[in-house]
């Protein structure tokens, strides 16, 4: 394993040590219990919270920030932060109307922000997000994964909460959002977890897997490599099917980068994603490109397709400004 670490069970507090100090006009950290905090948290507004797993940076902490999210709670590598976590994060994102949970549908993310729901005494709710049409289970889910378009859900969700919107509104809006995405990924190579030292599944030199999930759970099959038309054509497939935009709907297109694929790779992915929606009468009004939903350093990446309206596409223009995202400021 070459990686730059210098003791495994560090690895973790280490990385936010340099995020917090890289960041410090954005965000603050807490290492007891870990969680990551807006630096100027908005009196009176909604506090969008969100967490999971760390490896999959930037997701979450580096959206925390305006427009976006008020506190993320960073787990260990591809392991599901701790309701003490969800806790402290949410007090410290409090001012006083709430807080609203996005929560990706995996099997510990699940249970322990419901444990936090509960605990938490100030009025409290969760949006999930199930975006991966890959597969309807696997051995971290029941239904459907969370994947890269929780980044879509956190900033529409962020942005319409900076409006003032209630709790309520905030989550009715949230499920709105999540109920127009839909995701699926490719790998060409694994990932290895500091912890294990060794890559979690492996690929032969001419083989790829359809549908891999951000942990590196299994997806549709196994396959030999392909050209990138041909891929694009096998996940954008699946999504539409799934999503069924209508042929005038203003299409978000996310061409995400899992870890390890060059961007020069992306932009190819998504000249060839962009071709075939254009073949299908289908419109792209916003794009964006780039690695925001990561497995480490898997080589791969993943097609989001989002449905907008006219509403949500103002809230995906609206200014943010995170140690991720950042454009209106």
């Amino acid at each position: 394993m070459k990686k730059f670490i210098n003791r495994v069970d560090d690895y973790l507090t280490e990385s936010l040590a340099g995020f917090a100090a890289a960041h410090a006009d954005l965000v603050t950290v807490s290492f007891d219990p870990l969680y990551i905090v807006r630096k100027a948290p908005k009196p009176g507004k909604v506090a969008i919270v969100s967490g999971g797993g760390s490896g999959h940076e930037p997701l979450h902490g580096g959206f925390v920030g305006h427009g976006m999210l008020d506190a993320a709670c960073p787990g260990q590598v591809f392991t599901s932060p701790t309701p003490d976590q969800m806790m402290a994060a949410a007090q410290a994102a409090d001012t006083g109307a709430g807080v609203l949970f996005i929560v990706k549908n995996y099997s510990g993310d699940l249970m322990n922000f419901e444990m936090a729901s509960e605990l938490c005494e100030m009025p409290n709710a969760s949006v999930l997000v199930n975006d991966d049409v890959a597969v309807e289970n696997s051995s971290f889910t029941t239904g459907r994964r969370g994947v890269a378009g929780t980044v879509i859900v956190e900033k529409l969700v962020g942005s319409f909460a900076e409006t003032g919107a209630d709790l309520q509104a905030c989550r009715t809006f949230g499920e709105r959002v999540t109920a127009r995405i839909a995701s699926m990924g490719v790998a060409f190579s694994s990932c290895t977890v500091p912890a294990a030292g060794r890559p979690t599944f492996t690929l032969g030199d001419d083989e790829i897997e359809i549908g891999v999930g951000i942990h590196g759970e299994p997806g549709r099959r196994r396959a030999k490599f392909e050209t990138a038309n041909a891929i694009a054509d096998e996940l954008l497939a699946a999504i539409v099917d799934d999503l069924k935009p209508a042929a005038d709907a203003p299409l978000l297109l996310l061409v995400n980068g899992l870890g390890g694929t060059p961007l020069s790779e992306l932009y190819l992915l998504y000249n060839s994603a962009r071709t075939w929606l254009d073949g299908r009468g289908l419109s792209v009004a916003r794009s964006h490109v780039g690695a925001l939903t990561t497995s480490l350093e898997m080589a791969g990446a993943s097609i989001t397709l989002c449905a907008l309206d006219d509403e949500m596409m103002r809230h995906w223009d609206s200014p943010v400004h995170t140690a991720g995202l950042r454009w209106g400021m």
